[in-house]
C-alpha cells in the first residue's frame, strides 16, 4: 500500500474512527488505522501491537475490531458486487476466455478455512477435518483476482458444497436471481452453452456450476476438459494465496472470537479488492511471481512443471488457511 493509498483510505474510514476527547486525548484515527493495518499485514500478536503502539492489550484489540468493522462498512459497497447485470457477467466471461482459455466462465468458486482459537462452548461446530477450529471463507472471483461475491463465517465443520448451498449467494444462484445471461452460441455454428461458475469436486454439478469429471479412465477429451477447468479454477486458489501472503494474519490461528475473526476476514477481503482494482496494470499489490503463470508453449500450467511457481505456494508450509473439507 502506497502512502497515497493510505491517505485515501484514512480519508474514507477516518470519520468513523474519530473519538471524543474526555479526560485525556483520544487515539487518533490515523493511529487506529495504522495499528490495524500493521496487525492484519504482519500477523503479530495483540501483545506485540500493544508494545509497538503504547496502548493496552484490550485497547489494541478493541481498536482492531472497530477499525475492521469501519473498513467493511465503508469499502464493501464500493468493492464487492451487490448485484451484477448480464453485461457484467459477459465481461467476466470474456476475460476468462481471453486469459485462461475457458469459455462462458463467469467466476471461479472455492472455500478456505481460516483458523481461529477454540471458541468457548462451541462443541464441535468449528472443528474441521484438519483437527483445528476455523470459520469458512467462501468466495467467487473473476479472471483478474478480484472477489465478486463472498460468504464469511460458516462453521468449520461444514463442507464447501454445504456452505455454498446455504449461503445467500448460493440461494440466489439456485433461485435464478443472479441475472446470469441465457445460454449462447459458442462461435459461429457452434453449440449453445450456458454461462457457469467453475468449482472442484466438492461442489455439485448444476446448470450454473461446472465441476471436473470424476474418477479414472477418462477419455482424452474429458482429461482436456478437466485440465482447462482446473486452470480456470486455480484463479480462486491464487486469490486465497494472495490474501495469505499479503495479510499474514491468516498464517496462524486468529486469537479472537468467531465474530471478531469474521470482521478481520471481511476487512482483508475489502482491502484486497480495493488494492487490486487499483493495481491491475501496475502489479504493486500483486507483484510478478506471487501468482501462477501459464506457459503458452505447453498444455500445462507453468507451475505444474516447476516453472513460474507462485511464491505463496513456496510459503504454503507456514500458512494456516486450509482447503475446505472435500467430503
Amino acid at each position: 500500500m502506497t502512502a497515497t493509498q493510505l491517505e485515501e483510505l484514512l480519508g474514507m474510514v477516518g470519520p468513523r474512527l474519530q473519538k471524543q476527547d474526555v479526560i485525556r486525548q483520544s487515539i487518533s484515527p490515523a493511529e487506529r488505522l495504522a495499528l490495524t493495518l500493521r496487525y492484519l499485514a504482519s500477523g503479530d500478536s495483540m501483545i506485540s501491537m500493544s508494545y509497538q503502539y503504547l496502548v493496552g492489550v484490550t485497547t489494541a484489540g478493541n481498536i482492531i475490531h472497530e477499525t475492521c468493522k469501519a473498513i467493511w462498512d465503508v469499502l464493501c459497497p464500493l468493492v464487492l458486487s451487490g448485484r451484477l447485470e448480464e453485461g457484467d457477467w459477459v465481461d467476466i466471461a470474456n476475460d476468462f476466455n481471453e486469459r485462461w482459455n475457458f469459455v462462458h466462465c463467469i467466476g471461479a468458486i472455492d472455500g478456505k478455512h481460516v483458523t481461529i482459537q477454540c471458541p468457548k462452548n462451541a462443541g464441535s461446530a468449528f472443528y474441521n477435518y484438519k483437527h483445528s477450529h476455523s470459520i469458512v471463507l467462501m468466495a467467487i472471483c473473476d479472471a483478474n483476482y478480484i472477489i465478486r461475491f463472498v460468504d464469511i463465517g460458516a462453521y468449520g465443520r461444514r463442507s464447501d458444497g454445504g456452505v455454498f448451498k446455504e449461503s445467500a449467494m448460493g440461494k440466489a444462484f439456485e433461485e435464478g436471481r443472479m441475472n446470469i445471461p441465457q445460454p449462447a452460441v459458442l462461435g459461429e455454428g457452434g453449440p449453445i452453452l450456458p454461462y457457469c461458475l467453475v468449482g472442484d469436486e466438492a461442489f455439485p454439478l448444476k446448470p450454473y456450476l461446472l465441476r471436473p469429471y470424476p474418477g479414472r479412465g477418462l477419455t482424452p477429451e474429458q482429461e482436456m476438459y478437466n485440465y482447462r477447468l482446473s486452470r480456470a479454477r486455480r484463479i480462486i486458489e491464487n486469490v486465497f494465496g494472495i490474501l495469505a501472503s499479503q495479510w499474514r494474519v491468516y498464517r496462524k490461528p486468529i486469537i479472537a472470537s468467531p465474530d471478531n475473526a469474521k470482521l478481520m476476514v471481511q476487512a482483508t477481503v475489502c482491502l484486497h479488492n480495493w488494492l487490486r482494482r487499483q493495481d491491475i496494470d501496475e502489479n504493486a499489490y500483486v507483484p510478478p511471481g506471487l501468482i501462477d503463470v501459464d506457459d503458452p508453449r505447453t498444455v500445462q500450467m507453468a507451475s505444474d512443471q516447476g516453472l513460474g511457481v507462485s511464491s505463496w505456494k513456496m510459503d504454503a508450509h507456514s500458512e494456516t488457511s486450509q482447503t475446505v473439507d472435500r467430503t
